[in-house]
């Protein structure tokens, strides 16, 4: 997982056109990145007062999300004076390029951040102790899933060109998101830097063909939704807002979301910034659900428990100066990972126990699954071993990729109860710390269980 502790053409759907292109949006001074927060279908008041003060960037009407630009420090005041303005905040506290042409501060190392290992080139196939684990290797004798299920990669970006990826690839349903505008400019989806979401890609759906690597559902399609910003990869809300979106309205039936949306660790509704981020992808991920996808997301690498009363934050935010953040309340959300109608991933070793930098927590944590060691493609088709709770995740979304294969006409709250049944029963004394509370079948480290990929095409 990733963010800050670990690494003018109208559209169908909730998109709406832009009132400023990108370059120019680009090209002005100075310029603060906003979210407005409206009622569902009631944007036009607001955007046109935006367009007094700033620019609308991009207009997701459906979900009354409008993500603005403007060089008035007053602007956020402004707005939220306007009649129907629900919300206003900033999505991010430093300039960043494209708005003032000046990067952010680059993220410190951090966990969530995975560096390859044993980075190799192209191989004879090999069947990993992951999908061995979750006994994917078994299911694949049963079905290795259907080209019409296509899994959303919600990451920096996937190397298409990949031997191993390519034939699973989905070009016509790939999108940047940066800035919280979609561009399906070809090859746009590509990452600038980072290999997190080729390796993200390869666990859903790497293909089954005699070269490196297997992925859990190599029937399956994956779609490139590149919703990072620069080679620190930030995961703006507006580009998750746009993610999400996009996913719905190009009928994905999973999403895999491996980061939290920077520039805070966790979301306090108490300042208006971060509770305005929240709502914003909040919306858009309930979007994303009602119109038919299930959304699997990493719990996060700082080991810390999300059940519990407080957490602390000395991190935040990650694009420019951090602040100590101790004690927060567990109302301060880590986002998109602890929203509603989210299957939220914690991470497993060989052994079986929970990685020791998985988070958990009782009735936070979904399922389990493998994330320690996991090797999968690398840009430039190489292959490389990484871990982190963004490794157990795309586990887990290929899972629901092949039950949705084999139950395609399937809600995705059926499809998760699915998941939940079938995944096998993990009971605390597996999991190698003290810290797990709950039954065998649903506690703090693995809650439902370690995901299985033979009940799903059983």
């Amino acid at each position: 997982m990733i963010g800050a502790v670990a690494l003018t053409a109208a559209l169908t759907g909730a998109y709406v056109g832009t009132t400023a292109s990108v370059s120019s949006v680009a090209a002005a001074a100075d310029l603060g990145a906003y979210l407005v927060i409206t009622e569902p279908g009631n944007t036009q008041a607001a955007k046109d007062a935006v367009a007094k003060d700033g620019v609308v960037a991009y207009s997701y009407d459906k979900i009354g999300v409008i993500v603005a630009r403007s060089a008035d420090s007053g602007f956020a005041a402004k707005i939220k004076a306007v009649d129907g303005v629900q919300q206003v905040g900033k999505s991010r506290t430093a300039a960043t390029a494209g708005l003032r042409g000046v990067a952010p501060k680059p993220k410190p190392p951090k966990p969530m951040l995975e560096q390859p290992q044993s980075i190799t080139g192209a191989s004879a196939e090999t069947v990993e102790w992951d999908m061995k684990a979750i006994h994917a290797d078994q299911a694949w004798a049963k079905t290795t899933g259907s080209a019409d299920v296509v899994t959303g990669i919600l990451d920096t970006g996937i190397d298409d060109t990949h031997e191993d990826l390519s034939a699973n690839f989905d070009a016509s349903k790939s999108v940047s998101c940066a800035g919280g505008v979609p561009n399906t400019t070809p090859g746009i989806w590509r990452p600038d830097s980072s290999e997190h979401g080729t390796h993200v890609a390869g666990t859903v759906a790497a293909a089954k063909n005699g070269k490196g690597v297997i992925g859990v559902a190599p029937g399956t399609k994956v779609a490139a939704v590149k919703v990072s910003e620069g080679t620190g990869s930030f995961f703006y809300a507006e580009n998750v807002v746009c993610g999400f979106v996009w996913a719905a309205d190009h009928k994905f039936k999973v999403t895999n979301n491996s980061y939290y949306v920077d520039p805070w660790l966790y979301l306090c509704s108490d300042d208006p910034d971060q509770k305005a981020i929240a709502e914003a992808v909040r919306r858009a991920a309930e979007y994303a659900h009602d119109g038919g996808v299930v959304n699997v997301a990493a719990a996060g690498n700082a080991s810390t428990d999300l059940a519990a009363a407080t957490r602390s934050d000395s991190s935040s935010p990650n694009d420019s100066t951090a602040t100590s953040r101790p004690n927060l309340p567990k109302s301060c959300l880590s986002v998109p990972t602890e929203l509603p109608d989210v299957v939220t991933v914690s991470s497993t070793t060989s052994t079986g126990a929970k990685s020791s930098f998985s988070n958990f927590g009782l009735n936070v944590v979904d399922v389990a699954a493998p994330g320690s060691n996991i090797k999968s493609t690398l840009p430039g088709n190489q292959y490389g071993s990484l871990s982190g709770t963004s490794m157990a995740s795309p586990h887990v979304a290929g899972v629901v990729a092949l039950l949705a294969s084999t139950h395609p006409g399937a809600s995705p709250d059926e499809l998760v109860k699915l998941l939940y049944t079938q995944a096998t029963d993990w009971s605390c004394s597996k999991g190698g710390g003290s810290t797990c509370t709950g039954p065998d079948a649903n506690n703090g480290y693995f809650g439902e269980g370690l995901t299985d990929a033979l009940k799903a095409v059983s």
